[in-house]
């Protein structure tokens, strides 16, 4: 399945274009997943980076209360990080933190998979780019341009990142389990 999706991806003359038709065709199926493993092996196991982060970037702003109409960018990331309630409540019951933990896990999921996608490596930076121009791309070394919205300041991450651990702080009212400080800690 995953490198069926990956190559459906790649076919396409605009990966970007084509992984949005498959990321809207398969979200309302992953919002069904009973189990977090199961989702988590969905997710982890994708060989698009492009559909994983366009996948995570639809989970989260279905859990925003005002969704954005933004562009992906590190700032798009903080402001799920900031207006990003718990995800929704799948069909199992797990308990509050165990919610929270998995919406730190996807955060960083997403982070990962957008650096990969605009900004880390040589040959993923023009993931975004047709497999037929993608080649011309990397020999001419040319450098995807960044978005003003991926300059972010050390400054904005740590106030989003007091904001968000205020609010889970509110919620859970008790002091948080080490693997959501380890997360916490991660993602920032």
């Amino acid at each position: 399945l995953q490198r069926m999706l990956s190559m459906a991806v790649e076919v396409d003359r605009s990966p970007t274009c084509s992984s949005r038709k498959i990321a809207d065709d398969i979200f309302p199926f992953i919002l069904n997943i009973p189990l977090r493993s199961q989702r988590e092996a969905l997710l982890n196991t994708m060989e698009s980076q492009l559909l994983r982060c366009r996948l995570l970037e639809l989970l989260f702003q279905h859990s925003c209360d005002v969704p954005t109409t933004s562009s992906m960018s590190l700032d798009k990331i903080l402001y799920f990080l900031s207006h990003s309630s718990v995800l929704p409540q799948f069909q199992d019951e797990t308990a509050t933190w165990q919610r929270w933990d998995e919406m730190l896990q996807y955060l960083s999921l997403l982070l990962l998979s957008y650096q990969s996608v605009k900004l880390a490596f040589p040959l993923a930076e023009h993931l975004r780019t047709s497999v037929s121009d993608r080649m011309d791309l990397i020999a001419q070394k040319a450098k995807p341009r960044l978005q003003d919205s991926d300059d972010i300041s050390q400054l904005d991450i740590q106030l989003k990142m007091n904001d968000f651990i205020s609010r889970m702080q509110e919620t859970l009212e008790q002091p948080f389990p080490a693997q959501i400080q380890e997360k916490l800690f991660m993602l920032q």
